[in-house]
């Protein structure tokens, strides 16, 4: 009998420990707003595609709400968190203006390859050469995490577009990925879940491959609510679909709307004990896109002939990162770097890996 009761006392014990262990090391959650260009981010609002008939049709509605004297001004009506919370506490990357360069390393310069490169650390311009809907062959850092004790069955994804359950290679990963129209699934679903599930078709369908961001956003709130998984990958997508639509006054609504959702998440996770004072949010693009309505350099277009698309940008904020807000003048920063970033926050070594280096240093 003593026998028993020592044991049980030595499995809640260590049982403790490790839950322990698993609670303080940190959280990760990775954000991709597709296709957002860097100038939107650093100076707001486009005058001059606002001023272009043929993209903009509500020119006073957005002056009125995005509309301001200086960039500063007008970029904060846009990206109110961007430019309060995160360019207080954390570092946003790009401004072009301002000597701070982020750029692809991949040549195809559209999404699959650009989320391939933000995933694993390495372009892979031999073989992922299009937007179909094919395996994966290379590692995501999900897949990487999944594998690592503390993580594991801990990462998820979820995102508007349905092709990321091929770009993570959900079946060999075993890392659950909510993409589309994809239900909610489970014995034990929320209100809200069983709700979203009910009404995420009943909304209007712009577009088969990509679901509407409200959807993918609270989907994936309610997850993080029930389960408190401790590395999360949350992929907008609306952006880049009403960009290539040439739809200026869209685009420009949804990114102002993304902004206001990611601000949800972090105010959420700061008044989460799980998440609260251990989660790091790390926020870019898959790639850019063109500056105008010139037919070199398309605002509607991106890949490799369209001038300027390979041009993105980063902001990161979390509870080691140095508050340094706006960054100018610094060394050039590559989409690559973002997998060993994630390693470098969560000290995992990766050290000999093809990755690129750690953009940002941490103190743990």
């Amino acid at each position: 009998m003593k026998k028993i009761i020592l044991s049980h006392f030595l499995l809640l014990f260590f049982g403790s420990i490790y839950a322990q262990e698993v609670t303080k090391t940190p959280n990760v959650f990775l954000i991709t707003i597709d296709g957002v260009r860097w100038q939107e981010v650093f100076i707001g609002i486009d005058t001059i595609l606002l001023d272009n008939k043929k993209y903009s049709h509500k020119k006073e509605e957005l002056l009125k709400k995005f509309g301001g004297k200086t960039l500063e001004e007008r970029r904060k009506k846009l990206l109110p968190f961007f430019w309060s919370t995160l360019v207080d506490k954390g570092q946003i990357y790009g401004n072009r203006t301002k000597n701070s360069f982020v750029n692809l390393t991949n040549k195809m310069v559209f999404s699959y390859p650009g989320y391939n490169e933000i995933l694993t650390g390495e372009a892979d311009d031999e073989h992922i050469t299009s937007n179909s809907k094919i395996y994966n062959e290379n590692v995501t850092i999900l897949e990487t995490l999944n594998q690592q004790p503390q993580y594991k069955n801990k990462v998820v994804a979820f995102t508007s577009w349905d092709v990321f359950p091929y770009i993570i290679n959900d079946k060999r990963s075993g890392v659950p990925v909510n993409a589309g129209y994809m239900n909610a699934t489970g014995n034990h679903l929320t209100e809200r879940e069983i709700f979203l599930n009910e009404t995420q078709r009943q909304a209007p369908i712009i577009w088969e491959s990509v679901r509407l961001d409200v959807f993918t956003h609270h989907y994936a709130k309610e997850y993080i609510k029930k389960n408190h998984p401790k590395i999360v990958y949350i992929a907008y997508g609306e952006t880049d679909d009403f960009a290539h639509g040439g739809l200026f006054d869209f685009y420009i609504k949804s990114l102002h709307t993304t902004d206001t959702m990611i601000e949800d998440l972090w105010n959420y996770v700061q008044n989460d004990a799980f998440y609260k004072d251990n989660t790091y949010f790390i926020i870019t693009t898959d790639h850019g896109r063109g500056v105008g309505a010139e037919p070199e350099s398309l605002w509607t277009s991106h890949g490799k002939d369209v001038k300027h698309a390979n041009e993105t940008w980063l902001a990161v904020l979390g509870p080691n990162i140095e508050a340094k807000g706006e960054i100018e003048n610094s060394p050039q920063i590559y989409t690559n770097q973002i997998a060993e970033t994630i390693l470098k926050i969560i000290g995992v070594d990766g050290k000999g890996s093809n990755l690129g280096e750690p953009i940002i240093s941490i103190t743990h």
